[in-house]
C-alpha cells in the first residue's frame, strides 16, 4: 500500500512537471508573432508574470474551487468564478504591458524591421497592428486551457480516490464477513466433534484420550496454520482425513467410508475449511449405528481446477437442507464461496437421487 501510494504520488509530480514544461516552452520559446525583431527584456518579465498567474490559477482551481464548488454541485458559481479568473488574467496582462511600456517598445522594434524591409514590403508595416488582439486571444486561450486541465486532473484524481476508498471499504467488509463466517464454522465443527468424543468416553477412555489429542492437533491447524486466510490443498486434504479418522472412532462396521484423493497432487493455495462442512454434513446426516450406510468422498484435480464429490446415504429423519438451521455450516460455506471465488465455482446439491443418496458436487477454479 505504501509503495503504491508513493508510485501514485511520483506519477502526479511528473505529470505536473510535464504540464508546466509544455506551457513554459509555449510561453517562452514559441514566439512566431515576433520573429525577425529584437525582443526587449521587458517582454520576458511579462511572460514570467503570465506564467506565475497561470500557476496560481491552476492550483487555486485544483485545491479550492473544484472541491468547494464543482464537486459540491455549485456548478453555476464555479463557472462564474472561472470566467472571472480568465478575465482577470487577461486584464492583469494588459496592465503589465502598460506598466512595462511594451506597446511602445514593440512599435520601435517593428518600425526598425519595417525600415529595413521597406523595399520588399512597399513601405514599412504599421507597427503593432493586430498584435495586441492576437496576444490577448493567446492569453485567453492558454488561461482557459490551463484551467480546463486543472479541472480535469482534479476531478479524475477525486474519482480515482473515491474508487480506491470504495474498494478498500468493500475489501474490509468482505474480510470482516469472512472472519465472521469462519468463526461460525469452526465452533460448529468443534462442538460436534466434542460430542462425539464425549460419547467415546463412556465406551473406551484410552481411545477417547487419543481422540482428544488428535482434535487438539486439528485445532492447532485451524488456529495457527490458517491465520493468513489461506492454506495449501495438501494440508486441507490432510485435515479432512484427520477429521474422517476421528469420526470413524465411533462408527460401526455398518458404515463404509471411502475417500479418494488425487494420486499426483499439485499443491495450490485455497481458503481453509472449504471441504469440511460438506464432509461433516455427510457424517452428521448420512450414517447410522445399526443400518448399512456409506459415505464416499472423491477429490479430483485438473491443473488448478478441483472437483469434489461427497455422497452419503440418507437415513430416515436425517435429511438436511441448505436452507435450514441444521445446515449452518453449508450455508456459510456457500456464502464464503460467493465472497472468495465469485464466478469461479459451481456447487450442485442433490438431496435425493435414485440411489437414495445426498450428493454435493463442487467444482472450484483456483487459478
Amino acid at each position: 500500500m505504501i509503495i503504491q501510494k508513493s508510485k501514485s504520488r511520483l506519477i502526479t509530480i511528473l505529470t505536473h512537471v510535464l504540464i508546466w514544461g509544455v506551457f513554459g516552452l509555449a510561453i517562452f520559446f514559441y514566439q512566431p508573432f515576433f520573429s525577425g525583431i529584437d525582443i526587449p527584456y521587458q517582454f520576458w518579465i511579462r511572460q514570467i508574470t503570465t506564467l506565475g498567474l497561470l500557476v496560481i490559477a491552476f492550483y487555486v482551481n485544483a485545491f479550492v474551487l473544484v472541491p468547494r464548488f464543482l464537486l459540491k454541485n455549485y456548478t453555476g458559481y464555479y463557472f462564474a468564478i472561472i470566467v472571472g479568473i480568465v478575465v482577470a488574467i487577461v486584464l492583469l496582462n494588459g496592465w503589465v504591458d502598460r506598466v512595462l511600456n511594451l506597446h511602445q517598445l514593440f512599435e520601435q522594434a517593428f518600425h526598425k524591421r519595417g525600415v529595413e524591409q521597406a523595399l520588399k514590403h512597399h513601405g514599412p508595416p504599421k507597427p503593432g497592428n493586430g498584435r495586441g488582439n492576437m496576444v490577448d486571444t493567446l492569453t485567453l486561450t492558454i488561461s482557459a486551457l490551463v484551467l480546463g486541465i486543472s479541472t480535469s486532473m482534479t476531478t479524475i484524481q477525486k474519482w480515482q480516490k473515491d474508487k480506491q476508498e470504495r474498494e478498500e471499504l468493500e475489501k474490509d467488509k468482505v474480510t470482516s464477513e469472512l472472519s465472521f463466517l469462519k468463526a461460525q464454522i469452526n465452533p460448529h465443527f468443534f462442538f460436534n466433534t466434542l460430542n462425539n468424543i464425549y460419547a467415546l468416553t463412556q465406551i473406551d477412555a484410552d481411545v477417547a484420550g487419543k481422540a482428544i489429542h488428535q482434535l487438539s492437533r486439528m485445532m492447532r491447524y485451524l488456529l495457527y496454520d490458517t491465520q493468513q486466510g489461506h492454506t495449501m490443498l495438501s494440508q486441507e486434504i490432510a485435515f479432512v482425513k484427520d477429521y474422517i479418522s476421528l469420526m470413524q472412532l465411533r462408527l460401526t462396521d455398518a458404515v463404509k467410508v471411502n475417500i479418494d484423493t488425487p494420486p499426483n497432487l499439485k499443491d495450490v493455495p485455497l481458503a481453509p475449511m472449504i471441504f469440511l462442512p460438506f464432509v461433516e454434513n455427510a457424517f452428521k446426516h448420512g450414517v447410522s449405528a445399526t443400518q448399512q450406510s456409506h459415505i464416499d468422498i472423491i477429490i479430483l484435480q485438473k491443473d488448478k481446477v478441483l472437483d469434489l464429490t461427497v455422497r452419503n446415504s440418507i437415513m430416515k429423519d436425517n435429511s438436511v437442507s441448505l436452507d435450514t438451521n441444521s445446515g449452518i455450516g453449508l450455508v456459510n460455506t456457500r456464502r464464503r464461496l460467493d465472497l472468495l471465488y465469485p464466478g469461479k465455482y459451481k456447487l450442485e446439491i442433490s438431496e435425493l437421487n435414485d440411489n437414495n443418496e445426498y450428493t454435493v458436487h463442487l467444482i472450484l477454479d483456483l487459478s
